[in-house]
């Protein structure tokens, strides 16, 4: 499809960036603190967001909040699906079907502003995490496609934490699974600055 040819040559102008940010957490039960968080992407799918102390939430797998990983994978067939108004705004819907069957994604849906040729919202249907959410807000970096704000949003009975992640509820207590079926979890990343092809070690995607 040629919008996302489009769409996927505006984001590949950008080779890699490091940026820093903060990171705020919006899970119920869960206290997790607004921590300041290094992020770091290099073509063609490196991605990686670390920070000195606590938890990071956000779910591995076919889980992603970095538009250049969405788009870097070549195996899925994009489909036209219209208009939708978001935020007050018409953007273009597209859906991404995989073409390997052992992806863990189902489907992905874009919203592309065509005359800007961002990606404004995604939405993601995954095997290991259920679906979730991904709107970005553009401003400073918007000629390079990269956010000044992204909000990833989850159903929490469908979240799997990562293996060894510890958490610490409000109450000393871990909350019963049924109050958690109907339950939101948000996690909001705002980026105070970015190196935009400066060059990034590929050390810096092995380390803890």
């Amino acid at each position: 499809m040629a919008l996302v040819t489009r769409v996927k040559q505006k984001l590949d102008a950008v080779k890699d960036y490091s940026a820093t940010g903060r990171l705020r957490t919006d899970v119920a039960f869960l206290k997790v603190p607004v921590a300041k968080v290094n992020v770091f992407f290099k073509q063609p799918n490196k991605f990686r967001i670390s920070k000195e102390k606590g938890i990071s939430i956000l779910p591995k797998g076919g889980v992603s909040v970095n538009m250049q990983n969405v788009l870097a994978e070549k195996d899925f067939v994009a489909i036209d699906a219209g208009k939708a108004v978001v935020n007050g705004q018409e953007l273009r819907v597209v859906k991404l079907l995989p073409t390997v069957e052992a992806s863990d994604v189902v489907l992905t849906t874009l919203y592309i502003d065509e005359r800007e040729l961002i990606i404004r919202k995604m939405s993601t249907t995954t095997r290991e995490n259920g679906t979730y959410d991904v709107e970005m807000t553009y401003g400073k970096w918007t000629s390079y496609a990269l956010p000044d704000k992204t909000l990833f949003s989850f159903n929490t009975k469908d979240y799997k934490l990562p293996k060894g992640v510890t958490l610490e509820f409000d109450d000393g207590e871990k909350p019963d699974a049924n109050k958690l079926k109907s339950k939101k979890g948000y996690v909001e990343l705002t980026y105070d600055s970015y190196q935009i092809n400066k060059g990034v070690p590929d050390s810096y995607f092995s380390g803890k």
